[in-house]
């Protein structure tokens, strides 16, 4: 048994090293670090060749190792306040990707919406990666500066001066949903909100409000709390007895909410209500097909990395802002208001 055991041994593949692809590129061993750990600091042409001679080899860089002796865990943490959203899961796949092809993991958390937690996850992750990105965080500003202090940070949807962030601007969207709804004859509007912390929701609000005020359209808000399909049917008997003719939902999934509660009740959208959402993450999916104000939240995923990775390398300052714009899509959930009629239901 002994024997076989050491026949077997003799036939494992062998398992190159550092120095095997470093005796290979006729370079030292901290160069062949460098090139996984640091390539910025060495030339384009030298990185590749490495590279190229350690998958030939079969030469795969030990992570854990590399963490002890630079400090570098090759891992970032992104931190979402509700993975169950369908806002977030082409910000991670997209963020994922773009992690990946830096040749770094990422690690995710779910807030639940709660700060408390929020800041829980980032205490546990800010041994283990190099870097953080918060996504709509509910954290306070000075806590924010805080985490900032201990790893470099990035924000999505959430602006703190000095942080680099990445901003959904609503504001051309919305304002578009509103134009679209004065146009269509509606005067008397309600704005179904997302949690008070939350810096898209005060963003969406106040460009409403102004749009609403350029065209002399009446405003009620009424406010969700937590941005989920329960929510949206919550709001329901509320919206019925505001008499509005139309609503705009601080995202999809409430007006998804809003949609099914209308339907319980008997009132046809668009026909008896209109109604849009935000984000556009399931408008095409919903029957009426909804109008919604979309964003590219895969594209705030890949920035907010982007930026965080430069941040590393030490090639963007600190106080880095960037936009991404938004548009409405017209879809089946707005119509005119029924002639004479404010609204009925039941």
């Amino acid at each position: 048994m002994e024997a076989r055991r050491v026949q077997q041994a003799g036939r494992r593949k062998k398992q190159h090293t550092m120095a095997d692809v470093a005796r290979a590129a006729g370079v030292s061993k901290s160069t062949v670090s460098r090139a996984f750990t640091q390539p910025e600091m060495l030339g384009t042409e030298t990185v590749e060749r490495i590279a190229a001679i350690a998958k030939t080899l079969g030469y795969v860089p030990n992570h854990t190792a590399r963490a002890l002796s630079t400090g570098r865990h090759g891992n970032l943490a992104l931190i979402v306040t509700d993975v169950a959203n369908p806002f977030f899961p082409p910000l991670i796949r997209a963020a994922q990707m773009e992690a990946d092809g830096s040749d770094f993991c990422v690690f995710l958390g779910n807030s639940d919406e709660n700060p408390r937690q929020e800041d829980k996850l980032v205490d546990r992750f800010v041994s283990q990666v190099e870097g953080l990105i918060l996504v709509g965080s509910r954290l306070g500003a000075e806590r924010i500066q805080h985490h900032a202090g201990r790893r470099p940070l990035v924000l999505i949807n959430r602006e703190v001066t000095g942080i680099p962030r990445v901003l959904i601007d609503s504001t051309t969207g919305v304002r578009q949903a509103i134009a679209h709804l004065a146009a269509l004859g509606h005067r008397h509007i309600v704005y179904v909100s997302g949690p008070s912390s939350s810096w898209a929701n005060r963003q969406r609000r106040n460009a409403l409000r102004l749009a609403a005020r350029q065209h002399g359209i009446e405003v009620d808000v009424l406010s969700a709390r937590v941005p989920s399909y329960e929510s949206g049917r919550a709001v329901v008997a509320e919206l019925i007895e505001s008499r509005a003719t139309a609503a705009v939902a601080f995202d999809d999934l409430i007006a998804q909410g809003i949609m099914t509660g209308m339907a319980e009740r008997g009132i046809p959208i668009p026909e008896a209500f209109s109604l849009v959402g935000c984000d556009d993450v399931l408008g095409a999916a919903t029957y009426p097909s909804l109008t919604t104000v979309s964003n590219r939240s895969d594209e705030a995923g890949r920035a907010g990395v982007t930026l965080l990775l430069d941040r590393l390398s030490g090639r963007m300052a600190g106080d880095t802002r960037v936009v991404l714009d938004t548009h409405l899509v017209v879809r089946q959930t707005t119509a005119a208001p029924a002639s004479g009629q404010r609204r009925q239901g039941g």
